[in-house]
């Protein structure tokens, strides 16, 4: 097979590289990857160079492909590595750049490795760490893998690490009331508690495809979105013509969650619907109301995961919080391959220990879950 480098997702047809996609999920497509770097959001000017790769067979046929960045920091990852940057800058070994397979900003699990068998999904992660060595490079890295590209990286030398996220599933929910019936008593009451305060405002809320949105509420979901940025003191990773791009080009798969008070919007949040799964992304407000970040990005999230009949919604990274909400912890994957010996060593050791902890952490929120709803059943009875 030959191996070809793209510096922009545009060298390829978005036919070619849509073709090997076996399941939904709206963050590899090619329509999705082109609004990222056409708008300046995925560029080298910000830290991701494309350095995509594809697997031609010997009659020029594509037959693998893999989104690939040169980066120049680790931000807009949400797999954390700055440790080992600085260990390796104490090794007098430059970290930057550096090669990741991901998608730009968004930290969900799915597929990396676009193949539609093993051997070449093999072959293709192998390609990556090649072209790491090749380059000089001091890592690769590939970020939230399936169980599938996890198999691949480790089969082609990489280390894997293990994480915590948090998923709500859907187990054939009637409607919101009978989910909260699922939960314990404290947790009920907090969820109706918040979801009152909301409703005594009188907020009204839409939800909305990516084409439904109108000309005139585009700078107003855009304000929201930055505004979530700002305030953190950092400039938002989305242009304003990169999401509007998304939400007119990947059409279905997004959804806008809108809150209006009386005819005003006042806050959105940007999620993706594909195949069986509900994904959140990001959110803002342009006037801050008790309880709404959580009506707007999990609660009106999960009654539309019930109206829907969606197994599940992904909420996105981290918050623990998210537990006292109906959510569950969920392990998440990636793979890295470090150049230098004694660096590699050192992080070898370090993911031994950060797994088993992770599992212990994984195992006492799972048996909390658990025990509070026993508890809150034999109250009952």
């Amino acid at each position: 097979m030959a191996i070809r480098v793209l510096d922009s997702i545009s060298s390829i047809a978005a036919s070619e590289w849509n073709a090997l996609l076996d399941a939904p999920y709206p963050f590899l497509r090619h329509e999705f990857l082109h609004a990222l770097e056409q708008h300046g959001s995925a560029c080298a000017e910000t830290g991701w160079q494309a350095h995509h790769l594809v697997l031609e067979n010997t009659a020029g046929a594509v037959v693998a492909a893999t989104p690939l960045y040169l980066k120049s920091h680790s931000y807009g990852e949400f797999v954390f590595d700055f440790s080992w940057a600085d260990a390796s800058h104490r090794l007098g070994r430059a970290y930057y750049p550096k090669l990741v397979n991901a998608v730009p900003f968004n930290p969900v699990t799915g597929p990396r490795l676009l193949s539609r068998d093993s051997e070449t999904r093999v072959k293709l992660a192998c390609a990556v760490r090649a072209q790491a060595e090749s380059l000089g490079l001091s890592s690769a890295h590939a970020l939230f893998l399936n169980e599938r590209d996890c198999a691949a990286y480790k089969q082609s030398g990489f280390l894997l690490r293990k994480d915590c996220h948090y998923q709500w599933f859907n187990s054939g929910y009637r409607d919101f009331e009978d989910f909260l019936d699922s939960l314990d008593g404290r947790r009920r009451k907090e969820i109706r508690r918040e979801r009152r305060k909301v409703a005594q405002t009188g907020i009204r809320f839409e939800v909305r495809a990516g084409h439904e949105i109108t000309n005139s509420m585009w700078p107003t979901i855009y304000d929201c979105y930055a505004r979530t940025y700002l305030l953190r003191g950092q400039p938002p990773y989305l242009s304003y013509e990169c999401l509007q791009a998304i939400g007119m080009n990947l059409g279905n798969d997004v959804r806008f969650f809108l809150a209006f008070r009386e005819s005003q919007l006042i806050a959105a949040a940007y999620m993706m619907e594909s195949g069986d799964s509900l994904y959140g992304r990001h959110w803002g407000c342009l006037e801050g109301h008790d309880g709404l970040h959580f009506e707007l990005c999990y609660y009106q999230g999960i009654s539309h995961c019930i109206e829907r009949k969606l197994a599940r919604f992904d909420a996105g990274a981290q918050g623990d919080h998210k537990l006292r909400r109906g959510f569950v912890p969920v392990a998440t994957w990636s793979a890295h391959w470090l150049s230098d010996t004694r660096l590699r060593t050192a992080v070898a050791d370090y993911l031994r220990r950060e797994t088993a902890a992770i599992d212990e952490y994984i195992a006492q929120l799972t048996g909390s879950i658990g025990a509070s709803t026993d508890k809150d059943q034999r109250a009952a009875v």
